[in-house]
C-alpha cells in the first residue's frame, strides 16, 4: 500500500473516530437540551442553526477544500514558500467573510428569524452570530493542516468543541430558563455554548498552528503574488461554495416553503412542534452522515498529491478504498435507521403518541436517504480531487429544484404533510447520485467503480436489516415495552449479523482492514 493511500486510511480513521467520540457528546447535549427547552425550543434552536448553516457554507465551504487542494499539491512539488503563500491569502478571505457573516446574523437577528416564520428564533440567531468568524479562523487553521495530511489538530478540536459545547451550552440554557422563564432565551443560551466551544477550539488549533509553521523549512521556490493565489483560490473554492452552499439555501428555503404550508393546515403551536419533531429526526440522519465527512476531507488531498506526481492508478485505488470505507458505514446505518425507526425515536425523541407516529414515519424516510446522501458526498470529492469543481454544482441545483418542488406539492396536502419534506430529501439526493456518477464516468478518464465497490456492503446490510426488523417484531410479540430494550437488542443483533456477512461478502480488502485498529492482525485472521 502506497505511503499517501496509508496517510488517507490513518486520516480517516483518526477524524471518524474523533467524529464518533462527538457524536456521543452531541447526543449527550441535544437528548437532555431537547427535554429542558421543550420542542418549540429546539425549534428554534434548529433554525438559528439553518440560517447559521447557509452563511457557514458560503464562508467555508470552498475555501478550505481549496487550501488544502492547493497545499498539497505545494507540498508534492516541495514548494514551502508557496504553502505560506497560501496559508496568508486564506487568512485574509476568511477574515472578511467572518466578520461580515457575523455582522449579518448579530445585526439582523429579528428580520432572519421571521423570514423563516419563527419570531421567537432570533435570540438563538443573535447569539450564534459571533461564531462566524470563530469558524472562520478555525476553518484556516483546518485547511492548513489538512493540506499537510495532518489529521490530528482538526480531530482533537473537534473533540475539544464538542465538550466546551456540552458543558457551556447546558449551563446557559438551564441558567436563562430559571431566570427568564423565556424558551426563546433559554433557546438562544443553549446556543451561545456552541459560540463559546469555538472561541476554545480556535484558541487550541493556533497553539498547534504557531510551532508547525515556524518548523515548516524555507524553499527554494518562487510563491506566486497574493492576486494570483487568490484567483487560483476562488476558481477552485466559489464552484464548490456554490453547490454546498446553494443546497443550504434551498434548505432554508424548504423550511419557509413546509413552514407556510403547514400554518395553512394548523396553528402556529402544532406547526412549531412538527418542526421540532422533524429536526429531531434530522439531528439523528446528521449522526452516521457525518462520518462520512472524514473520508471526503482526507481523499481530497490524498487524490491530489497522486495526480501531481502522475500517479493515476494509486489515484484510482485511493478512490475505490474510499467508496467501499463509505458503504460499509452508510448502508448498515440506513438499513438499521429505516427498520427500527419508531424504537429509536422513541428513545432518543421521548416521543409518545401521535408525534411517535409522525416521528417514525420522518425517521424512515430519512434513512434510506443515508445511502444517496453518502454516496453524493464521496463522489463530489472525487470530482473536486480531479479539478471538476463546476459538474457537482450544476447537479446539486438541480437535486435541490427537485427538492423544493417535492416539498411544496407534498406538504400542501393534509394526508402527507411534514413526511413530503423527508421524501424531498430522498429524491434531492438520488437525483444528485445518478448525476453524479454520470459525470464521473464521462469527466474521468480512469473512474473508479462505484456501484461495483458499494454493492457487497449493500446487500450484507439489506440482510441485516430484515433480521433486525424482524428481532423488533418478535420481541413485540412476547410484549416488551421497554424502549432501551426495543432499541438496544435488534441493534446488538444487527451488529453481529452485519460483521458476519461482511467477512462471508469480503466486502472488505486488506488495505481497508488496515484502517482499523491491530488492522494487520485483523486482516490475518479474516484471511484477507
Amino acid at each position: 500500500m502506497s505511503e499517501k493511500k496509508q496517510n488517507f486510511l490513518q486520516g480517516t480513521a483518526m477524524l471518524a473516530m474523533a467524529t464518533a467520540i462527538v457524536k456521543v457528546i452531541g447526543a449527550l447535549y441535544k437528548i437532555p437540551l431537547n427535554a429542558i427547552i421543550g420542542t418549540q425550543g429546539f425549534g428554534y434552536y434548529s433554525t438559528a442553526y439553518e440560517i447559521y448553516a447557509v452563511l457557514l457554507m458560503i464562508s467555508t465551504a470552498g475555501l478550505p477544500v481549496a487550501m488544502s487542494r492547493m497545499i498539497s499539491q505545494a507540498n508534492a512539488l516541495g514548494h514551502n514558500n508557496q504553502v505560506r503563500r497560501i496559508y496568508t491569502t486564506c487568512r485574509t478571505i476568511f477574515l472578511i467573510l467572518g466578520i461580515s457573516g457575523s455582522l449579518l446574523m448579530t445585526v439582523f437577528c429579528r428580520q432572519l428569524a421571521a423570514f423563516q416564520n419563527q419570531p421567537d428564533a432570533w435570540a438563538a440567531i443573535g447569539c450564534l452570530g459571533p461564531c462566524m468568524l470563530l469558524i472562520c479562523i478555525m476553518s484556516t487553521f483546518r485547511g492548513y493542516f489538512q493540506g499537510q495530511s495532518n489529521m490530528l489538530p482538526t480531530s482533537v478540536s473537534q473533540v475539544i468543541e464538542a465538550i466546551v459545547k456540552l458543558v457551556v451550552g447546558i449551563g446557559l440554557a438551564l441558567l436563562f430558563l430559571k431566570t427568564t422563564n423565556s424558551v426563546a432565551l433559554a433557546a438562544g443560551g443553549a446556543i451561545l455554548g456552541v459560540t463559546v466551544s469555538c472561541l476554545v477550539s480556535s484558541v487550541y488549533l493556533w497553539g498547534k498552528f504557531r510551532p508547525s509553521y515556524a518548523q515548516l523549512g524555507e524553499g527554494t521556490d518562487t510563491p506566486d503574488s497574493f492576486g494570483v493565489t487568490a484567483k487560483r483560490l476562488l476558481i477552485i473554492a466559489i464552484p464548490i461554495t456554490l453547490g454546498s452552499a446553494g443546497l443550504q439555501i434551498l434548505t432554508a428555503l424548504e423550511t419557509k416553503i413546509y413552514m407556510g404550508r403547514l400554518l395553512g393546515m394548523m396553528t402556529q403551536d402544532a406547526a412549531d412542534t412538527q418542526r421540532g419533531i422533524y429536526s429531531m429526526a434530522q439531528t439523528i440522519f446528521n449522526m452516521p452522515c457525518s462520518f462520512i465527512t472524514p473520508i471526503t476531507i482526507s481523499i481530497i488531498p490524498a487524490i491530489t498529491n497522486h495526480l501531481t506526481l502522475l500517479k493515476t492508478a494509486e489515484a484510482k485505488e485511493t478512490e475505490e478504498s474510499a467508496v467501499r470505507v463509505m458503504a460499509l458505514i452508510s448502508m448498515p446505518c440506513a438499513f438499521g435507521l429505516a427498520t427500527l425507526a419508531e424504537p429509536v425515536t422513541a428513545l432518543l425523541g421521548g416521543y409518545t403518541g401521535e408525534d411517535l407516529v409522525l416521528a417514525t414515519g420522518l425517521m424512515a424516510v430519512l434513512g434510506i436517504s443515508i445511502i444517496f446522501n453518502a454516496i453524493v458526498l464521496v463522489t463530489t470529492a472525487i470530482m473536486q480531487a480531479h479539478g471538476h469543481v463546476n459538474r457537482p454544482v450544476v447537479n446539486m441545483f438541480l437535486g435541490g429544484l427537485v427538492k423544493l418542488a417535492a416539498v411544496f406539492l407534498l406538504t400542501g396536502n393534509p394526508a402527507i404533510g411534514i413526511l413530503g419534506t423527508p421524501i424531498g430529501t430522498l429524491l434531492c439526493y438520488l437525483v444528485i447520485t445518478v448525476l453524479n456518477i454520470t459525470s464521473i464516468r464521462t469527466l474521468i478518464a480512469e473512474p473508479p467503480a462505484i456501484l461495483k465497490n458499494a454493492l457487497r456492503p449493500f446487500a450484507a446490510a439489506a440482510i441485516m436489516g430484515a433480521v433486525v426488523y424482524a428481532s423488533l417484531l418478535g420481541l413485540k410479540a412476547i410484549g416488551i415495552t421497554s424502549r432501551l430494550i426495543l432499541c438496544g437488542a435488534p441493534i446488538t443483533v444487527g451488529v453481529v449479523v452485519y460483521v458476519v456477512l461482511v467477512i462471508v461478502f469480503k466486502c472488505i480488502t486488506r488495505e481497508d482492514c488496515l484502517l482499523l485498529p491491530k488492522g494487520a492482525k485483523i486482516a490475518k485472521l479474516l484471511r484477507l
